[in-house]
């Protein structure tokens, strides 16, 4: 069974490549894109899709608002967050409006690929470290907002026999947009200064010491990302558990600003951490 897909998301370098790759994927039809909560509700009236794939900061309405807004409507329509945003505050906000599923911009393309297959089965699909974080808060053991995630135990992990084609491609487009700063279609209004770092000057230095606080490790990771591996090939390549690449994705996320892989790739490049050769 086909699931037919709509990818909101208000930087359109993020939504044209969402679409672009999803539509790689087998098992899922990308039925349209849009930039904000309100054109969201318009398509899903429209286009009736089985999943939609939500970001939650918009400009004119935000996830949150169109999330509750077509579960009330198109009850039949599940809705899946992706975002950079996993504080306390907007996972619980998101839950109550109605999503199924929760996952970081650092899922790769079959984790959501499965969260897409979850929810039109009726289950529920989160990100490992927001389902901690709920059982925390049912539990009343600790590890919300501002509470560092227990930290993993490395564990090998079998390499895939290839490149995950959503790494790869994502990868491609994010080195095209570092190699042609401010080429292709401008994030919409309302998002400016929420687009990462294209002005930072921070470089790896002669010392070879990463840029913005990033430790050697998350610089890694960083690099591995570049070249297009996925989270399970970069837990193999550094013999980690792939839920600790997760932690350190998240983190350098956080230190250098951006919101997803591809702005990832594109700092990489600009600070000397990724040679978009290697690629």
């Amino acid at each position: 069974m086909t699931a037919r897909v709509l990818v909101v998301d208000d930087q359109a370098v993020v939504r044209d490549g969402l679409v672009l790759l999803l539509g790689l994927l087998p098992g899922i039809e990308v039925v349209g894109s849009a930039s904000d909560g309100e054109t969201a509700l318009r398509l899903v009236a429209d286009e009736r899709p089985d999943v939609v794939l939500m970001d939650l900061r918009m400009p004119r309405m935000d996830g949150v608002e169109a999330t509750r807004r077509i579960r009330a409507g198109f009850p039949d329509t599940q809705v899946v967050v992706l975002t950079t945003y996993t504080d306390d505050e907007s996972v619980f906000a998101a839950l109550r409006a109605g999503a199924r599923g929760f996952l970081t911009k650092s899922a790769d393309a079959e984790e959501i690929a499965r969260a897409v297959t979850t929810v039109m089965n009726g289950d529920a699909q989160l990100d490992p470290g927001v389902q901690r974080r709920l059982l925390n808060t049912v539990t009343g053991t600790g590890g919300g907002a501002g509470t560092a995630p227990p930290a993993e135990t490395p564990a090998p992990a079998a390499a895939p026999a290839h490149r995950s084609r959503f790494s790869s491609r994502h990868a491609r487009e994010a080195r095209r947009a570092g190699r042609t700063p401010g080429a292709g279609t401008q994030p919409d209004a309302g998002t400016a200064g929420s687009t990462g770092r294209a002005g930072s000057t921070g470089t790896a230095g002669s010392a070879g010491t990463p840029p913005d606080g990033l430790t050697p490790r998350e610089a890694e990771v960083l690099r591995l990302i570049a070249r297009g591996l996925s989270n399970a090939e970069i837990a193999a390549a550094l013999f980690i558990g792939e839920a600790t690449v997760k932690t350190h994705i998240n983190n350098l996320f956080a230190k250098v600003r951006v919101r997803d892989r591809a702005q990832a790739v594109a700092y990489a490049y600009r600070t000397g951490l990724a040679d978009p050769r290697e690629g």
